[in-house]
Order: C-alpha cells, then structure tokens, then sequence
C-alpha cells in the first residue's frame, strides 16, 4: 500500500458544515484493515502487505441520507507493539470497525474479537457503535460466517477487499447507523 501523509484521502472534498464523524479499524495484524479502507476510499485493491505502522488517517466525503458526511477513517496498527500508541486514538469515537479474517476458524476468530473489544472496553465508555467485518471472504472455503454471525451481539458483516464484495454495504449501514444513533451533531 502507497504509505504517504493522506493515502486514504479522495477527491471528493466535503464541505465545511458537513457532519464529522471518527470510524476505527481494529483487528489482529494482516486481517484486512488497511486494504478494506483504501478498496472503499479509493475503489482499489493493493495486494502488498504493508503493516500500518502506529496510525494511518485518512478522509472521505460522502453524502448520507442527503447529509453531507466528512469521515475520519483511524486505521489502527493490530501489533501489541502499538498499543501504547492506538490506545489514544480511541477517545471520541463514533463507530468501530473490528475486523476479522473471515478464511479462519470461528474459534479463532471469536478470541480476537473478544481481545479487541476488552481492549476497546478498558480505553472508551461508553462503548462506541461496533460493527464485526470479516474480511478475505474470497478465501474462505467454510461456512463460518453463518455460524459466527449468530455468536456475536454485533452487526456482522463479510466482504472481500479483493473483489469488492459487500464493501458499499458495510460503510452505507455503518454511516447510517452511526448517524442515527448517535445523533453526530452538525
């Protein structure tokens, strides 16, 4: 992935009154974060992995339910390195992004998603709108998702970074919901 000041940005500028509001992607190192962001900000899959170092920002317009919506994508580095660092982003967000990697077993991944949410819950009360994204469904062979859509108390959602699969769906219900209860002011 192109790693300089601002990669995420578009060219969709919002405008100054447009609602801000601040989305995190949380999820274990190489799950998708960074390539899940970038194939919905820029409507392209980058195949190298790159680990986020720390933080990656980035910004999109976007119009939501006729509103007008300027986005903060915080793209969280998934190393235990960085968790000094990411614990500082958590403060004043308005929804989650955890993400998994759909390929693998639900035991697997319902251990990460409940260290990220403790580790979610231990920094930010109250706790910010989640949705859980399992990535990399291009990859999967199993029915795991089914499965792990019925344990977790969150939105589940799958998509593919790689084919695009469910990636307009995922931020146009996150936006929306995020909007709705949360009630972002202007």
């Amino acid at each position: 992935m192109d790693r300089v000041p601002g990669h995420l940005r578009t060219a969709i500028k919002a405008k100054s009154d447009a609602k801000r509001i601040k989305i995190l992607s949380l999820g274990d190192p190489a799950v998708g974060k960074s390539c899940l962001i970038k194939r919905y900000c820029e409507g392209r899959y980058v195949p190298e992995y790159i680990s986020t170092i720390g933080i990656d920002y980035g910004v999109k317009g976007c119009v939501v339910g006729g509103d007008e919506v300027k986005v903060n994508f915080w793209d969280i580095g998934g190393s235990e390195y960085y968790k000094a660092i990411r614990t500082e982003f958590y403060k004043d967000t308005h929804g989650v992004l955890l993400v998994v990697d759909a390929s693998q077993d639900v035991e697997s991944i319902q251990g990460a998603v409940d260290r990220w949410l403790d580790e979610l819950k231990a920094f930010v009360d109250p706790i910010p709108l989640v949705f859980v994204v399992g990535t990399k469904t291009d990859l999967r062979t199993g029915g795991v998702a089914r499965e792990l859509g019925e344990i977790l108390e969150f939105r589940y959602f799958e998509t593919s970074a790689v084919t695009g699969e469910g990636v307009s769906q995922l931020f146009d219900a996150l936006f929306d919901e995020v909007l709705i209860r949360l009630k972002v002011p202007e």
